[in-house]
């Protein structure tokens, strides 16, 4: 018995330092990711602020859905469509508070409350939502999956 502990313990302090290690990693992984959909939520605003419809194209998937503050369910080729025709247009879209970004593997959550001004089909439209973005890494590189806004009552 009194044999086994040395190698007991040698065992447990390498297999700390193993899993310590992986963890870090991923930690470093993880930080690499949020910053990489961070960098594409800019590219996402400034591409819906200047109706980049090209880049439009590329962030959005093809099985994109768009959930407004109203709750309609919009497709990838109904939010083209309304950019397209200047039926939906951004003045100005504005952090209210730092964009949180969870990592899931290929994936990731974006959270943020945001100021938006505006036309949406047609109508000014302006004031404070939630905002949650879902982005997946595929072949294409990040796609926004998912998007949905949720007004705030004003204050």
């Amino acid at each position: 018995m009194k044999r086994c502990i040395p190698h007991l313990v040698i065992t447990m302090a390498l297999m700390s330092f193993a899993f310590g290690q992986s963890t870090t990693q991923q930690e470093s992984k993880n930080s690499k990711t949020e910053k990489e959909v961070r960098q594409m939520i800019g590219k996402y605003r400034t591409a819906l602020l200047q109706r980049d419809i090209a880049t439009l194209e590329k962030i959005w998937a093809d099985d994109y859905v768009f959930v407004n503050a109203s709750g309609e369910v919009l497709t990838k080729a109904q939010r083209l469509a309304n950019a397209k025709s200047g039926a939906t247009t951004l003045d100005s879209i504005r952090e209210e508070e730092n964009i949180t970004v969870r990592v899931y593997e290929n994936s990731a959550v974006a959270t943020s409350r945001v100021t938006i001004k505006g036309q949406y089909s047609g109508q000014p439209t302006s004031g404070q939502y939630r905002s949650t973005h879902v982005w997946v890494k595929g072949s294409e590189g990040w796609q926004l999956v998912s998007n949905q806004l949720t007004a705030l009552s004003p204050k």
